[in-house]
């Protein structure tokens, strides 16, 4: 006899599953500030690496 459970296939047995699951749905809605704050963090970095070269 299979045990049953009451719990859907596709819902996370774990906690630490369903933390993360949580924190899955909430990071795919972004409102374009990370893609902002990446594009500074990546333009800084290349001008600091660019001007040391040039130095």
């Amino acid at each position: 006899m299979a045990h049953r459970d009451s719990r859907p296939v596709s819902s996370p047995s774990h906690p630490f599953r369903r933390a993360l699951a949580d924190t899955r749905r909430t990071s795919a809605t972004s409102n374009g500030e990370d893609d902002l704050k990446l594009f500074v963090v990546s333009f800084t970095a290349f001008f600091v690496c660019f001007y040391s070269v040039l130095l």
